[in-house]
């Protein structure tokens, strides 16, 4: 509940930085609040305290997801600072990204549909104008337009479908609905199974799983680099947390539902996302399709729905947030400097700047599940659930799908170090820069060698 009052507080922070003018205390004041965030996140440790006549419960699944958004938040804040400098809009821009990050906290400890809205929109909304926040660029206007109507689209089915499932069971609560499904498991009426299908509508846009994944590459190919990041780190992580609490707390007993859907979604999420990104010239759109396979992988643990899958997710986003945060700037910093976001744009980066080369291959080798990189072992406790719940075809798919990934991933390690390119100058970094790329760094190699840190957490 703090964390939720300290967010808010940075927001409305940021709104006033113009009146009082103290622009240049803003970034500092915006990384020690998140830096408090974690802190009083953290003390609420299994104290399970509910909020808001039980609307939000900060159980230490809801704990340990908003911990890990707020470091996302840290290092995304960190790498992408000169994004708020070279803009005239700094506290409106800060603003907008706090509020993001207030609903992606919600998201994650919600325990009430009306809060998951909330939790959605706060989230989306500020989204909505940051993906345009380039003006003058065509490119950025039509992703945040696409982005404004598929969110609204899929706001729409989330909406029905609460609105179905609560002329069911006359409650919004998550447990409540759950004893109501416990009760009456024989004898359900037809609209709660279409209220639970269409929410999983819903929330299948807000992940980008396919077929509900036509928006993700023009939007992440539009948007800025800087808010790309946001939206495959942060806004994935929030997703997946608000999907796996509703299907655990609401539906799990439902599963013969909804698996068979499922599976087949998963399934086509790896094969089109992985497939599809290899075609990509633009190392741009193909992180934005392999963010979309790695929606695929995640789903596992919700299909899943075992011991092991709550822990999964957490340690998969972990790992796939702070490598994508690393490729995503290694891309903002070369585009930059070469003026294309193209692979030959990488070409010979070892002699431009080792340093740079050597993060983007450590991020290239974590997401194609490398070991020992964390993002195998994301991989290996995600397929190990689907696994040990009797998915065994799907579990092949995915396998299948992560050695086909490490074609266009392994394109980019091999440009920067096995190809000349045409102009050696040297591409230089900020010591900010260096600094937060050199700590994601060792968070994607520590979680591969100290696993047990997060997947052993108590978190249900």
């Amino acid at each position: 509940m703090k964390a939720v009052e300290l967010l808010s507080l940075l927001g409305v922070i940021a709104l006033l930085v113009e009146i009082f003018n103290f622009k240049k205390l803003l970034f500092p004041i915006v990384i020690l609040g998140l830096i408090g965030t974690i802190a009083v996140a953290v003390k609420d440790w299994n104290t399970n305290i509910h909020y808001y006549n039980d609307m939000l419960n900060f159980d230490n699944y809801a704990i340990v997801f908003t911990v890990l958004i707020v470091v996302i938040a840290l290092f995304w804040f960190g790498i992408f600072n000169n994004y708020f400098e070279e803009r005239t809009n700094l506290t409106d821009h800060f603003a907008l990204a706090l509020f993001s990050i207030l609903g992606a906290v919600i998201m994650v400890s919600y325990s009430n549909m009306t809060m998951l809205f909330l939790g959605i929109e706060i989230l989306s909304l500020p989204l909505y104008v940051l993906a345009g926040s380039r003006k003058t660029s065509t490119a950025s206007n039509e992703a945040s337009f696409k982005y404004f109507l598929m969110g609204s689209f899929a706001t729409g089915f989330l909406l029905f479908g609460i609105a179905l499932i609560y002329g069911v069971t006359m409650s919004f609560d998550l447990p409540t609905i759950g004893m109501f499904v416990a009760n009456h498991i024989n004898n359900l009426p037809g609209l709660f199974y279409v209220g639970m299908l269409m929410m999983l509508v819903g929330l299948a846009f807000k992940v980008s799983a396919v077929p509900f994944h036509f928006w993700v590459p023009d939007v992440y190919d539009g948007a800025p680099t800087a808010i790309t990041t946001f939206m495959a780190t942060i806004v994935k992580t929030a997703g997946f947390a608000a999907f796996f609490r509703l299907f655990y707390e609401c539906f799990s007993l439902l599963g013969v539902t909804w698996h068979d859907l499922l599976w087949i979604m998963i399934a086509l999420t790896i094969i089109l996302g992985n497939i599809t990104a290899i075609y990509q010239k633009s190392v741009k759109r193909m992180l934005a399709y392999s963010s979309i396979a790695h929606a695929g992988y995640m789903l596992l643990a919700i299909l899943a729905m075992n011991k092991i899958s709550a822990g999964a997710i957490l340690y998969y986003a972990a790992a796939y947030s702070m490598a994508t945060i690393i490729a995503f700037a290694a891309l903002q910093i070369v585009s930059e400097k070469q003026n294309s976001e193209n692979y030959d744009a990488f070409d010979g980066l070892n002699k431009k700047n080792p340093l740079l080369a050597f993060v983007l291959a450590i991020s290239m080798l974590s997401l194609s599940g490398i070991p020992p990189m964390s993002g195998f072992f994301g991989k290996y406790y995600l397929f190990t659930a689907a696994f040990t719940s009797n998915y065994k075809w799907i579990t092949l798919i995915a396998i299948s799908g992560s050695l086909i990934s490490i074609g266009y991933y392994f394109r980019l390690i091999i440009a920067a170090y096995f190809k000349k390119s045409s102009d050696d100058t040297v591409i230089g970094i900020s010591t900010l820069q260096k600094i937060i790329l050199i700590a994601a760094t060792l968070v994607v190699l520590l979680l591969g060698i100290f696993p047990d840190l997060i997947i052993r957490l108590p978190l249900l």
